[in-house]
């Protein structure tokens, strides 16, 4: 009761008490306004191929900076990045994480050229949550002649997306099904939210979608046929369509429970997205 401080980063809209993390733990209430507790704090960081983010037609064979922080705003029980994102070890992230403002981030990426980076990604964690420092940082690479390239589950409300619009040039979202009892059930998401981001990121950024097949819960062929139409739709600014993803899943985290996805279940499912979209690729294979 009383409480005046709403997030509005995604559909949660959580409303933390003061001093207090919201749901994606990278997020706090502070004097009556919820603000980015993960800012410039940084956890994971490494020079990666761009192929890895995956992004297969921006800037291929070129290399980014990756940055990464803690805390995500859903609960996939196979995160690869569990250690950042949402486990108990995350949390211990928030004392010990290494802090970097935007302008030494930047610093650190232009004096990693002559290694072949062309900018930086935001990634690992989710990096939505931690939006004013990927606004702050973006904005000064970007007046330095870098690249920036977000790997989001976009997970947001629409004016986070604006707030970003202008700084940055790629995105790989993940597209991690096309129902919502997945999305709900098992991510504790919001497919439509997602869409919706997706839909407006294309207007100003070269995107690219990432679906990981998991058994049992989002490898059916109809859902497959239903999401590669849906992107077929969907075009980049300079009228290309959108390259999807195909991702292996295997047994990790929480969700060990299975084997790791079939590839002639894989291969078969790129075959169905070809009926609709050009360019498909399949990861983890």
């Amino acid at each position: 009761m009383g409480n005046t401080a709403e997030c509005g980063v995604c559909f949660r809209h959580c409303q933390p008490a003061e001093g207090r993390l919201g749901f994606c733990g990278g997020r706090i209430a502070r004097d009556g306004r919820v603000e980015a507790f993960n800012y410039g704090r940084v956890t994971a960081l490494a020079l990666d191929p761009i192929e890895k983010k995956p992004l297969a037609r921006f800037c291929p064979g070129s290399r980014i900076l990756s940055v990464g922080s803690f805390g995500c705003n859903l609960r996939c029980p196979f995160c690869q990045n569990h250690e950042i994102s949402w486990s108990e070890q995350a949390k211990r992230f928030a004392g010990t994480a290494e802090t970097f403002s935007p302008e030494e981030l930047t610093d650190l990426a232009l004096a990693t050229r002559d290694r072949g980076n062309i900018g930086l990604a935001f990634t690992y964690n989710e990096p939505l949550i931690g939006w004013e420092f990927v606004r702050d940082t973006a904005r000064l690479a970007k007046a330095a002649g870098l690249k920036t390239v977000m790997v989001t589950n976009g997970t947001a409300e629409l004016p986070v997306l604006e707030a970003l619009r202008p700084w940055i040039d790629a995105m790989n979202v993940d597209l991690k099904g096309f129902t919502d009892r997945y999305y709900n059930r098992v991510l504790g998401g919001d497919r439509r939210q997602t869409m919706r981001f997706i839909e407006e990121a294309v207007k100003s950024c070269h995107v690219e979608l990432t679906t990981l097949i998991v058994p049992g819960e989002n490898d059916g062929e109809e859902e497959m046929r239903e999401l590669s139409r849906w992107v077929s739709l969907l075009r980049q600014p300079d009228g290309e369509e959108l390259p999807l993803h195909i991702t292996r899943f295997f047994p990790r985290f929480h969700m060990q429970d299975r084997e790791a996805t079939e590839l002639r279940s894989i291969r078969r499912l790129a075959e169905i997205a070809r009926e609709s979209l050009r360019y498909v690729y399949l990861g983890n294979c």
